[in-house]
């Protein structure tokens, strides 16, 4: 619990941007209206689409505050801010199966683009996962970033797991291929892939990823197979953008958002889950191992409105 209260304070640390930029703007649409009027709902808008909520996912929270400010008889402007919440809080719950993966044997693809902290993140994962009792191993099969191997060597050593790794410029399928076989023999619980992010161009890095799924598919069949995009939380829409290109490619189970903190954007962890209908499984806030967790739909919304870890 001491553990979770202090990534809480953490967490609300890092977003005080977002906080800012959404909190304080709330409270003078709270405080300033005397009533509950078109006026009103269109400051709301601006406030939460400003915030890089997104226009969709806005208009549906509006929408959704609209119809129970009806049902619920509510007549002053202060009485709007906790059903807001809780609207907001209803677009970003996970489903029961959110984190199955990791109660079966299982293959985990991290993708994304370079320099969003995927590498970083299957380091991460991988000391999270070892810590809740489970065997991990990693494939570097990110084999065209200079470094990326050395670097995700590094974090298995730091975790304590073991990893597979070829020569820099490998093919990452063939990385995969080796690793799906040494997790077979040792009875490994997680594998985790971490991915290349870029390649000559997004068709061949496209292809890259639906030739690795074959393999998967092929080889180790009766594996869960999950596949996590990670996106740099400072990149706002951006990162809505890159998102909708990988699912092109690969069937994305779920989000790793990263660099939540000192961002003014964090509003896109909110667009994102309800727009792309994927959800948000894990957020980073900063550097250290344990500043990855698995997402908390609640802790997140009352770190964004700093309402205490209740």
């Amino acid at each position: 619990m001491a553990e979770k209260k202090g990534f809480f304070s953490r967490l609300a640390e890092g977003l005080t941007k977002t906080r800012d930029n959404i909190a304080s703007g709330f409270d003078s649409i709270f405080k300033g209206f005397s009533s509950i009027d078109d006026d009103f709902y269109e400051e709301l808008e601006e406030i939460m689409i400003m915030s890089d909520m997104g226009i969709d996912t806005t208009m549906s929270i509006i929408e959704n505050l609209k119809k129970k400010v009806k049902e619920e008889k509510i007549k002053e402007p202060e009485e709007c801010r906790q059903v807001l919440i809780e609207s907001i809080k209803e677009q970003m719950k996970l489903g029961d199966e959110a984190y199955d993966f990791k109660d079966k044997k299982s293959v985990v693809l991290v993708i994304g683009v370079n320099g969003v902290g995927k590498t970083t993140s299957v380091g991460k994962m991988a000391s999270l996962l070892k810590g809740e009792g489970r065997k991990v191993m990693m494939a570097a099969a990110d084999t065209f970033r200079a470094g990326a191997i050395e670097q995700l060597k590094e974090w298995a050593a730091r975790a304590g797991v073991d990893i597979i790794s070829q020569a820099e410029g490998a093919d990452p399928a063939a990385v995969v291929y080796d690793a799906v076989s040494a997790a077979k023999a040792r009875n490994v619980d997680v594998l985790l892939c971490d991915t290349a992010g870029r390649l000559h161009n997004k068709k061949n890095l496209m292809d890259e990823l639906k030739k690795i799924n074959r393999i998967v598919e092929r080889e180790y069949p009766e594996a869960y197979k999950e596949t996590l995009i990670v996106l740099d939380g400072t990149t706002g829409q951006n990162a809505l953008a890159q998102a909708k290109q990988f699912k092109e490619a690969a069937d994305i189970s779920g989000i790793i958002l990263t660099k939540l903190d000192g961002t003014a954007k964090g509003g896109i962890a909110i667009a994102i889950q309800a727009e792309l209908g994927i959800p948000v499984k894990y957020i980073g806030i900063g550097e250290q191992v344990d500043d990855l967790q698995p997402f908390d739909p609640d802790m997140f919304v009352n770190a964004l409105f700093e309402r205490g870890d209740e």
